[in-house]
């Protein structure tokens, strides 16, 4: 179950385990096939959806959710590849833009977005293809009814090949887009056939459309005001920028400047829209005007699968069937590609925060988690892929108006005020976007709320919960730094912590004689000075870089970190294993309430040092011979 124990979600960016050697890199048309189980899919329910928000005038509106996604989602993004080339996205741009405790919270808050979108996504698609199973006619009469119970068993399944180990993936997801794509061909051409052999379908389309809406401006207006309720369409971009560390680049690319993966990043972005963007046109107008209105409602047999509709309807069930099987298994695979964004953005951010249990390194648990989970919100949307509609919307475009702040405020420190404008004008669209489906559909909100909460409750109690770790990656010392403490290890090693004030000689001077006298340190006995520094505390385990510095005869060892007593503890360790000597440490107490010492250590990394950095010993060292010697005056 604690296997596959890792930090690095590298190998997460997609649905399958990792292997211990260097990952394959893939043709960035192969690993768009990878993001696009989850945005091709959204074709399975999207023209369903749109016609049950907007009516005769789904195709209008769907044509403002592609000038969108063309003109806006899709610049943004190609920004995002260009600026987080490793799969980080937008929301560590916005991390690396916002400082300390703020940035980490802000990153809680847009976790708790992502964990609705990716959640979300597992539970609609499989609910989705609950319906196409449902529905089909050589489905067994007992399945009839059935969805919640179907929708469960595909998300036990996905929990289950997750639990065993996925081995790589890519293959499968191109063959699934390749036959689904091909079998969605087939229904709109035979479906447009259809429209041209019977024109009347188009003529009492738009008499729908000047009655219930009189002038074309009117159309117009009113498809500007509901297309925020077809959001979803827009799905697939954060995905397809996590995706990136699978995309070839060229023999040239380096780490810092990945100009191949980067080129192959923008391809697959913009060809995966490009081809959504055609489909969502034509399949719109087709199941508005070859579908009764009353077919889409609840019960009725375009429920949630138009497009499977017009394939049984025009072609027979033996294709519609086909058709059926080959969406089924592109849900059920975007709900893996959505497993596997969980799985990468989890211990991308919050391990490294400190704001996630020891458990949580490993994939297994993780998987238990969110199958849970999505178990609950199917059953209390009893499987409705109409009701989960609003969630999944919610989800998607903050993330996407998340993208779009980030690359304005990039522009704008890059002083590109051109580009800086075009994207803040996107963003004003997608904030609008945004607010109105919030206040048309509010229970895409609660549920984001909900994950928040939980995200933020679990991460600080697991913070508090490791504050006494050592919390430091790494220990290394510059030259002046290895000379001091290869000079103090020839007799006992004696530091004493050293709360910097003015750092003049006279400051250590009177240091130095009331720290002998409390602690009754030999006159003769050399000690070093230790002083840590806390640049931000709201980083949990740092690199810690130990520099040393002569000030008259005093000697100096300082360092920057998060938290002060635990890297005086991990430095006190490293000395130990370093010299072979154990270091001795001395502490004056800390004056002021405990309670609010220790909330101050908790937050920003200070407080009542001398007792928690022997705890933190005590945790890490339980051999008491070889634990470093604390005294306290």
């Amino acid at each position: 179950m604690l296997e596959d124990v890792t930090e690095e979600p590298a190998g997460h960016q997609g649905p399958f385990r990792v292997a211990p050697k260097p990952e394959h890199k893939h043709p960035w048309w192969k690993v768009m096939c990878l993001t696009g189980v989850d945005y091709f899919s959204t074709l399975g329910y999207q023209p369903g959806i749109a016609a049950l928000a907007a009516g005769v005038l789904s195709p209008l509106a769907t044509l403002v959710l592609v000038a969108l996604t063309l003109l806006g989602a899709l610049p943004v993004y190609r920004r995002v590849a260009q600026e987080s080339p490793r799969g980080e996205g937008s929301i560590a741009m916005l991390a690396r833009l916002l400082p300390k405790w703020g940035g980490k919270i802000f990153v809680l808050v847009l976790l708790g977005f992502a964990a609705t979108d990716f959640i979300i996504t597992m539970t609609l698609s499989a609910a989705d293809g609950a319906a196409h199973v449902v529905e089909n006619p050589f489905a067994p009469a007992a399945l009839h009814g059935e969805n919640l119970w179907v929708t469960l068993v595909l998300l036990a399944l996905l929990a289950a090949v997750f639990l065993k180990g996925f081995s790589e993936a890519i293959g499968i997801a191109v063959t699934l887009v390749a036959v689904y794509l091909a079998l969605n061909l087939v229904v709109v051409v035979v479906g447009l056939w259809h429209v041209a052999t019977a024109p009347s379908v188009v003529t009492d389309w738009t008499a729908a459309m000047t009655t219930e809406h009189g002038s074309p401006w009117m159309m117009v207006a009113i498809s500007l005001l509901v297309f925020p309720k077809l959001a979803l369409g827009l799905s697939g971009f954060e995905t397809g920028v996590a995706v990136m560390p699978q995309i070839q680049g060229d023999p040239t690319d380096t780490r810092s400047a990945p100009r191949g993966r980067i080129r192959g990043a923008r391809h697959l972005l913009t060809t995966a829209a490009l081809i959504m963007s055609g489909f969502l046109i034509v399949t719109s107008f087709l199941t508005t005007v070859l579908i009764p209105a009353d077919e889409f409602k609840a019960g009725g047999q375009a429920n949630g699968r138009a497009l499977a509709y017009l394939a049984h309807e025009y072609l027979g069930s033996i294709f519609g069937t086909v058709y059926d099987v080959s969406t089924i298994a592109i849900l059920w695979f975007a709900g893996a590609s959505a497993m596997a964004g969980l799985l990468n953005l989890v211990p991308r951010y919050l391990p490294r925060f400190g704001m996630a249990p020891d458990w949580a390194r490993a994939v297994r648990p993780l998987v238990l988690v969110f199958a849970v989970i999505a178990f609950g919100i199917t059953w209390y949307f009893d499987a409705s892929v109409d009701a989960q509609g609003a969630a999944y919307a919610t989800g998607v475009l903050v993330l996407i108006t998340s993208a779009a702040v980030a690359v304005t405020l990039s522009a704008l420190r890059r002083n590109q005020r051109r580009r800086a404008f075009g994207f803040g004008v996107v963003s004003a669209i997608f904030v609008y976007t945004t607010i109105a489906n919030i206040l048309e559909r509010p229970e895409g909100l609660h549920l984001a709320i909900l994950f928040i909460l939980a995200i933020l409750i679990v991460s600080f109690a697991s913070r508090f919960s490791r504050a006494f770790e050592l919390r430091a990656t790494s220990v290394s010392y510059d030259a002046t730094a290895e000379k001091f403490l290869e000079e103090a290890a020839r007799g006992t090693i004696r530091i004493v912590t050293h709360d910097v004030d003015r750092r003049d000689s006279e400051e250590y001077r009177e240091k130095e004689s009331d720290q002998r006298l409390e602690s009754h340190i030999p006159a003769g006995e050399p000690i070093l000075f230790l002083e840590v520094n806390v640049k931000d505390s709201s980083e949990f385990a740092t690199d810690l870089r130990v520099h040393g510095r002569q000030r008259d005869e005093h000697r100096i060892l300082w360092v920057n970190s998060a938290a002060i007593p635990n890297s005086i503890a991990a430095i006190l360790l490293d000395i130990r294993d370093r010299t072979g000597s154990i270091p001795h440490v001395y502490f004056e107490w800390t004056e002021g309430d405990p309670v609010t010492n220790l909330l101050r250590f908790l937050f920003i990394g200070q407080g009542e040092v001398a007792p928690v950095t022997r705890e933190v010993l005590r945790r890490a060292e339980p051999d008491v011979s070889r634990r470093p010697r604390v005294h306290v005056g």
